[in-house]
């Protein structure tokens, strides 16, 4: 082809395919902003500001580079255009959760290197294409749940060889569950609420039955509902069969029958046993029957309320706790003394009543007959050390000293659980006193009371991130439901230095600092996730709300750290003071002052968040 020729031909080529740039940053988030209706919380995006430094809502960059797009509980509808996606060359997570998106799930497959992509609470509905998961090779994590897709949940979501969170209840997932290839790396898994039928592949039943409740058509481990010899069999080529042969009817109703019979005498052996025995059962099990509970926003029950079920009484030969930690496995092993000495015969004959649950365990209130009052934790998911290795933690946390920590006095060990025993308070926690009493106590709540309180759980994380300062996360689990106050306001931080402790799979679940942005995005926790929950704590602090980042269940809440931002991009910080201290005009600039090192503190990126020490600093300043 001669010179004219090649020249022709690009000119056609330029003709018939014209010649485009790709968008900016900026111009495809306002590009993606313009296919949602309702979107005014997105004020912030606007074509005089660039997204990262701007803090625009719901971005997340890291050094100047936009790696996620969080835009959840903003009622948010309409169309998301995934081709103003793609040009956000660098996103990684991708979330929309409690909104009001419609219709089959957008064409997220596009975008091949996601990492987390969370869909969760919308109206999302239909079936999703058998092979959509195929390019998306480094999904971590995928949340779907409570929407309405239906049809066979894809065999390209069994094949995902990084996938470590899977979330589809609540839907109307039908026919069976496909075998996970890389099932031993989930570590988070909820099918339950769908209408999946079959057995459930073995490679799955080390999850806790909750995970697959409401299912009537499954069965095998971990639900007590067993299969039949062919029921359930699992297989990508064909259906399930509904019909037996003709043998295998009888034998299972002669084998239902025996297991009836079985099931009747074992009940009423229980029966006897429990009625000829008004004794309480060892280590308060009694009262660990209470399912495990989401944390709800609203009325938040009194350290004297609950569900005030009274556990039943039991005499006992038990020694007192050993001084010497030499208890055996029948007794307490105390190590803090500042409270005296007890054993666990002194719990079992004290009255004690349920205060709640929570991600680490159920926790109750015991009165002793010497008066003294403790909190008895029951954790279930403490096995990550051996009984020596979890002795030598709980004695380095019996020796701290400090005003602002809640130092525990005695654990008991089993395999099983670990029994975890501290002083009662009886004012409550900073989260009853902000949200569930509204009469005198957080009338108390004055300006000079809440910096006082701030500044006291700097202080008590001061301390931690001394005496822990190899761990990752020297606390760990700090939220409102985690700083005690005595009467004269004083904070004490309570379920710290947790972290070498409890099962990873579970402190995930578990702990607050594992909601921080980077474990979201990277599945990374450090001492700066501990600055993140101190920050969410300061805003909470400063504007009464329930910040939607302690749910785990999408009801309810604000969320306070996109709130912030939005409100100091806008220079109207004062509007968000809790109207109870605003009034105090003298010292407004102090509390916009705190507000604002709470903003800082919970800074998407953790590189741009100060260090624990800065931002003690700056608090005590104030």
């Amino acid at each position: 082809m001669g010179a004219f020729g090649i020249v022709f031909f690009f000119l056609l080529l330029v003709a018939v395919f014209p010649l485009s740039s790709p968008l900016s940053e900026n111009e495809a988030l306002l590009k993606l902003k313009q296919s949602f209706t309702h979107s005014e919380s997105l004020n912030s995006w606007n074509s005089d500001s660039v997204p990262c430094s701007a803090r625009w809502t719901g971005i997340i960059c890291n050094r100047g580079v936009i790696t996620g797009l969080h835009l959840s509980g903003l009622q948010l509808s309409g169309k998301i255009d995934v081709e103003a996606l793609l040009q956000l060359r660098s996103l990684r997570t991708i979330s929309f959760v409690n909104n009001k998106f419609s219709g089959p799930i957008p064409e997220f497959n596009k975008i091949g290197v996601l990492k987390s992509l969370l869909l969760t609470g919308n109206h999302f509905s239909g079936a999703i294409p058998n092979d959509f998961f195929s390019s998306l090779t480094s999904l971590k994590k995928v949340w779907l749940s409570s929407n309405n897709f239906s049809g066979n949940i894809p065999n390209s979501l069994a094949q995902l060889s990084h996938l470590i969170e899977l979330h589809l209840e609540s839907n109307q997932f039908s026919g069976p569950i496909p075998n996970l290839k890389y099932a031993s790396i989930i570590k988070s898994l909820d099918l339950s609420n769908n209408k999946l039928e079959g057995q459930i592949p073995e490679t799955l039943s080390k999850f806790d039955a909750k995970a697959f409740a409401g299912n009537e058509g499954l069965c095998g481990n971990p639900l007590p509902k067993s299969c039949g010899e062919n029921a359930g069999r699992i297989s990508e080529e064909k259906p399930l069969s509904s019909s037996s042969p003709p043998g295998e009817s009888q034998s299972n109703v002669s084998k239902l029958v025996v297991a009836s019979l079985i099931a009747v005498v074992v009940f009423l052996m229980v029966f006897i046993f429990l009625s000829a025995s008004k004794r309480r059962e060892d280590e308060f099990s009694v009262l660990g029957r209470e399912q495990m509970e989401e944390v709800v926003e609203v009325h938040v029950p009194s350290s004297g309320g609950g569900h005030d079920k009274q556990s039943s009484r039991r005499g006992g030969d038990s020694k007192r706790g050993s001084q010497q930690g030499k208890a055996g496995m029948s007794d307490l092993v105390v190590v803090n003394e500042d409270k005296g000495t007890f054993g666990l015969a002194d719990l079992m004959k004290a009255a004690a009543e349920v205060l709640g649950n929570g991600g680490l365990g159920s926790a109750y209130k015991a009165v002793m007959s010497n008066g003294l009052s403790v909190v008895v934790k029951r954790m279930r998911e403490m096995n990550k050390l051996g009984k020596d290795g979890f002795d030598a933690e709980m004695r380095r946390l019996g020796r701290l000293r400090h005003q602002n920590i809640l130092t525990p006095l005695a654990y008991h060990y089993r395999r099983e659980e670990k029994l975890l025993v501290s002083e009662y308070i009886p004012k409550g926690s900073l989260l009853y006193v902000l949200h569930g009493d509204r009469g005198a106590c957080h009338a108390d709540l004055n300006w000079a009371t809440r910096l006082r309180i701030v500044q006291g759980i700097a202080r008590g994380l001061g301390f931690l991130h001394s005496e822990f300062a190899t761990y990752d996360l020297p606390h760990g689990n700090l939220k409102s439901s985690n700083v005690l106050l005595s009467d004269n306001y004083e904070p004490l931080l309570s379920d710290y230095a947790f972290h070498p402790l409890i099962n990873p799979n579970n402190a995930t679940q578990a702990m607050f600092a594992y909601k921080s942005p980077e474990y979201g995005q990277y599945q990374e926790v450090s001492p700066k996730s501990d600055v993140y929950c101190l920050g969410i704590i300061i805003l909470e602090i400063m504007t009464s709300k329930f910040p939607s980042q302690y749910l785990t269940n999408g009801k309810g809440g604000t969320d306070v750290v996109q709130w912030v931002s939005s409100a100091i991009s806008e220079k109207r910080e004062a509007e968000l003071i809790d109207p109870e201290i605003a009034n105090d005009t003298g010292v407004l600039n102090h509390m916009v002052q705190l507000l604002i090192i709470g903003a800082d503190c919970t800074h998407n990126n953790p590189q741009q968040r100060p260090e624990m020490r800065e931002a003690i600093r700056r608090i005590e300043e104030i």
